[in-house]
């Protein structure tokens, strides 16, 4: 039975990673999705409600400062009364461009260094003063988990835009950890190191078409739930996943 005296937030929700890591938290907690379309979220806000949980969907864009201002006024008001916050997941990866470097522009690069780092430091100014305020009383470590991908620690041709809002996800994560996790707050940063087996990518045939050759989004928010539970003494700041047939 899900906790009534704590709750979750998930930014950048769709048919995918988000909607799993949702899923698999209103479990045990309330939920809040956030997405910039509702589009996004409308269909899982009604599939945790037909399974018995809370959820409330918000559109938000987190590389606009108020824009997370307004969300997070909008949960104060309408759902974390009387609640503290246990988890904060930043799922938000915008700002994917494949093209050749010459070809890619300065407006490029900015959408990828918004949707990401700007991103991630607008939620985590948001959540960790509620993440803080929680580690008293809180069932599990609360924690701040941040979706990160193979561009979070190689940067490959025609993916620099996409690498540089990654890369700097990755340090900020780094930093952040260092700085919360001796108060009590596990900071996380996941690289997902593999195509994921979502609608979109129904038709790509990766890993030469093996079964399991994609990552279940499923087993990605098991992941992110086993980071949650994680007792402080053993706190792990990142976690590498990809499918059991990955060419390393």
């Amino acid at each position: 039975m899900a906790s009534k005296s704590f709750y979750a937030v998930v930014a950048g929700v769709g048919a995918g990673t988000g909607r799993s890591v949702a899923l698999r938290f209103a479990r045990a907690y309330p939920v809040v999705l956030l997405a910039r379309n509702s589009e996004s979220y409308a269909d899982i806000v009604a599939e945790i409600r037909q399974q018995g949980g809370e959820a409330l969907g918000i559109s938000t864009d987190t590389a606009d400062p108020q824009s997370v201002a307004s969300a997070f006024e909008t949960i104060k008001k309408e759902f974390a009364a009387g609640r503290k916050l246990a988890a904060a997941i930043y799922n938000v990866g915008a700002g994917f461009a494949i093209k050749p470097f010459l070809e890619v522009s300065a407006s490029d690069l900015d959408a990828s260094l918004a949707s990401n780092a700007r991103g991630l430091f607008n939620f985590a100014q948001a959540t960790l003063p509620s993440l803080l305020d929680a580690v008293p009383t809180s069932p599990h470590p609360p924690s701040l988990i941040i979706t990160g991908a193979t561009a979070s620690v190689r940067g490959s041709a025609r993916f620099g835009t996409f690498a540089a809002g990654k890369f700097a996800v990755r340090a900020l994560g780094q930093s952040l950890a260092r700085e919360f996790g001796p108060r009590g707050v596990h900071v996380a940063h996941v690289i997902v190191d593999g195509v994921i087996d979502i609608p979109r990518t129904k038709g790509y045939t990766v890993n030469e078409g093996k079964e399991d050759g994609k990552i279940s989004p499923d087993a990605i928010a098991e992941s992110y739930w086993h980071l949650h539970t994680q007792h402080r003494s053993s706190f792990t700041q990142e976690l590498d996943l990809r499918p059991y047939v990955e060419k390393f």
